[in-house]
């Protein structure tokens, strides 16, 4: 405890890390506030129906995603999951399509056009997304509660238009706000904000839950005990599928410059059994979502009924192959192992038994594939555990952070901010966060 106090006093002692975790928290206080500024001209006290409807299922999935926003009818309602959508396309083109291929080897500059151009996807995406949410509005609170089209005499084509061009720039703003967070404060922007959203709804969720059991006659309490041993043992396990790396032993040779000898011992490459981080099951989870965009955000009818199903098999099943998928897409995205057997060959590296060059880098791409095989799958079957916790009895709002979505994104942006404030103290000398040891991240998203 006397350690922790001292780190915490260290952490303020350091102007620049003080600034950026001020402004990062600031910004995001600046979100949570507008996710309850409800849509002009929309009374706010005839939303239960919507609220309730966005409490379980796909729906409530993302809601929490948007800390309650799109249950509360807010400008912040379409979150920031439209941008992700934007950025899964863009970087699928970067695979398949020459140009974006061009541009992602263009360094600073080729991100700064893909960027932009994710903006510009977004926006489309909006327009899509925003008419559809308008759509079920009106379908599922009272026409009284539209006092622009019942008081102000707006016809509802007007209505929709004005309310869809502030969910489009209440979106951007959100956007705006993780790239600032990215830019000056602590972390990373969007994935804290996502993170914001799913904590806001933890004591909901808790609290529904205590509920459920304190009222329940049949040993609710004991059940309740068991479930958080349970929820304990998850959060570990997600810890460590984040954290776990397999070493690689790099040989490096003995070079004489000068009067200095340099190289002549063994290292390690550390692959990681994720290299992929969270950004799988973020990007399938956006994927599933599309069905629910396409029926106009209603959940109860034809293919998006089924994709909906959160207990279901084929949600289950379409949702844990997307995972697997996602995850060999984006370590061969972000892990370049021809970019790593030339740097080894620079550095008069070599792996021992693996000539270097190409059959350096066929090796590590081998190690990699095996590496990813497990790690894919655990991730899988960490996603769909929520379905599983329903079937057994637990709340569906807390049953969300049985795994999933929000468990590994909990743990994944919490790490990777703790490994920057980490960083930032290690550089002035100060000990880190943990007594043994470097904090481990993931990959950023």
């Amino acid at each position: 405890m006397k350690k922790f106090i001292q780190t915490i006093k260290n952490i303020f002692k350091i102007e620049e890390l003080r600034k950026r975790i001020g402004y990062t928290l600031l910004l995001l206080l600046v979100y949570r506030l507008g996710s309850f500024i409800v849509l002009p001209g929309i009374d706010s006290t005839m939303l239960a129906n919507l609220q309730d409807n966005a409490s379980t299922g796909l729906v409530g999935l993302l809601n929490m995603f948007s800390g309650g926003a799109f249950g509360n009818a807010s400008i912040f309602a379409l979150g920031v999951m439209p941008y992700i959508s934007a950025s899964i396309v863009i970087q699928l083109l970067g695979v398949f399509v020459p140009y974006f291929k061009k541009l992602q080897m263009e360094g600073e500059s080729g991100r700064r056009k893909m960027n932009q151009l994710t903006r510009y996807l977004t926006i489309v995406i909006l327009c899509i997304q925003g008419p559809a949410y308008m759509a079920s509005l009106h379908s599922q609170i009272p026409e009284e509660a539209f006092l622009a089209i019942n008081r102000l005499g707006w016809s509802s084509f007007m209505f929709n238009l004005v309310s869809t061009v502030i969910l489009i720039g209440g979106t951007m703003f959100v956007m705006w706000l993780g790239e600032r967070i990215t830019d000056r404060g602590i972390g990373n922007g969007i994935s804290l904000i996502i993170m914001v959203g799913i904590i806001a709804r933890l004591p909901y969720a808790l609290t529904a839950e205590v509920g459920e059991k304190v009222n329940s006659t049949a040993g609710g309490l004991l059940l309740l005990v068991v479930e958080l041993i349970i929820l304990f043992f998850v959060f570990v396990a997600a810890i460590a599928l984040v954290q776990a790396t397999r070493r690689v032993p790099v040989q490096y040779a003995k070079r004489v410059v000068g009067n200095k000898q340099y190289g002549g011992a063994r290292q390690y490459i550390p692959i990681k059994i994720n290299a992929a981080g969270v950004m799988p099951i973020i990007f399938a989870q956006a994927l599933m979502l599309f069905p629910l965009i396409f029926s106009k955000f209603d959940a109860t009818r034809g293919f998006a009924a089924v994709m909906s199903n959160y207990t279901g098999f084929w949600y289950n099943f379409v949702f844990f192959i997307l995972v697997v998928l996602f995850t060999y897409f984006y370590t061969a995205v972000t892990v370049n192992p021809t970019m790593m057997s030339e740097d080894m060959k620079k550095n008069g590296g070599f792996i021992p038994g693996v000539k270097p060059g190409k059959k350096t880098a066929e090796y590590l791409d081998t190690i990699m594939s095996r590496v990813t095989l497990p790690g894919s799958i655990f991730l899988g079957l960490i996603a769909i555990l929520p379905a599983f916790a329903m079937l057994c009895g637990v709340n569906n709002q807390f049953a969300s952070f049985y795994g999933g979505t929000s468990l590994l994104i909990l743990v994944g942006v919490v790490l990777d901010t703790l490994q920057q404030i980490e960083s930032h103290l290690l550089m002035r000398h100060y000990d880190g966060l943990m007594k043994t040891g470097r904090l481990k991240g993931r990959s950023g998203m």
